[in-house]
């Protein structure tokens, strides 16, 4: 059962993100992702006026009198949320951990959706798929996202996005627009992500902390692992520190490489910065690209 103090929490983030939806992302979300397409809805009578073009020769044949397709543009849309609940997202060298940064960017997202009347699902993984909220509508749906994100306690403290990936190819048969929101320290998945994006609108949000970048220089600093539990000693000379940042850096590259050779959209967000902003230029540059 949750206190009243964490139930406080929780509806001062759904306050929070939800005027950030409302005065920022107000359109957005709804030029950006765009529905299933046109879909027939009806046979009817041909009435005066009517496009011939759009006569059911079929049934006009049975029937001996014209009718026509009716068609529909379906809007409604599924999200999927598949979010990274592995140890490392406890981590932090700021006054906000990757875990409840994670938990705020899904609830703008589950909101924006929400507010378009589409439906909003959740997966949440370490190495296992730990739990699953099936795909549906409304603000209380969307509390309960951000209670599960925030207070969730995984049984697993690694990371495997592949096993996140092939569950959703197991459950989610019609095309969704998926958001995965992990710092993806995982093992390879690329096999598995290719397939995904092909089927999926897939966007990839990478949340990441300087402090994995760069270590304060000089004498010899223990890391902990926090999905190991290891404690690894470290000599913070001018070398080690050098090599540790290109092996960093060598990791997003290949990360950002494999989103864009899937036609994969990734989003860069550093614990220490506005998340807003980064959420803000990626939903601006898709509209741009829609529009060309």
């Amino acid at each position: 059962m949750l206190t009243r103090e964490l139930l406080k929490q929780v509806k001062k983030i759904e306050i929070k993100t939800r005027y950030i939806v409302e005065s920022i992302f107000a359109g957005e979300y709804t030029s950006v992702f765009k529905g299933r397409g046109i879909e027939f809805a009806e046979v009817r009578d041909y009435q005066y006026g009517d496009d011939v073009r759009s006569i059911d020769w079929n049934v006009t044949a049975r029937m001996s009198t014209p009718y026509i397709k009716k068609f529909t543009e379906e809007r409604e849309l599924t999200v999927l949320l598949a979010v990274d609940m592995s140890a490392s997202q406890k981590f932090t060298s700021n006054e906000k951990s990757k875990g409840e940064i994670l938990a705020e960017i899904s609830a703008i997202l589950s909101l924006a959706a929400t507010k378009s009347n589409d439906k909003i699902g959740v997966i949440l993984f370490s190495d296992k798929i730990e739990k699953y909220l099936p795909p549906r509508k409304g603000l209380h749906y969307v509390l309960r996202v951000i209670r599960e994100i925030l207070y969730f306690n995984p049984s697993h403290n690694k990371t495997d996005i592949a096993q996140a990936l092939e569950f959703i190819g197991r459950v989610q048969k019609r095309r969704c627009i998926l958001f995965i929101l992990s710092d993806f320290i995982s093992p390879p998945f690329l096999h598995l992500l290719k397939v995904i994006a092909r089927k999926h609108d897939t966007i990839a949000i990478y949340l990441y902390d300087p402090l994995e970048f760069t270590m304060p220089p000089g004498g010899i600093i223990f890391i902990e692992d926090l999905e190991t539990g290891e404690l690894i000693k470290f000599t913070a000379s001018p070398k080690n520190l050098q090599l540790w940042k290109q092996l960093r850096k060598k990791s997003l590259e290949k990360l950002r490489y494999q989103c864009k050779s899937n036609k994969v959209d990734i989003i860069e967000i550093s614990t220490r910065e506005n998340y807003i902003l980064p959420l803000i230029k990626f939903f601006h540059e898709r509209a741009l690209r829609y529009r060309r």
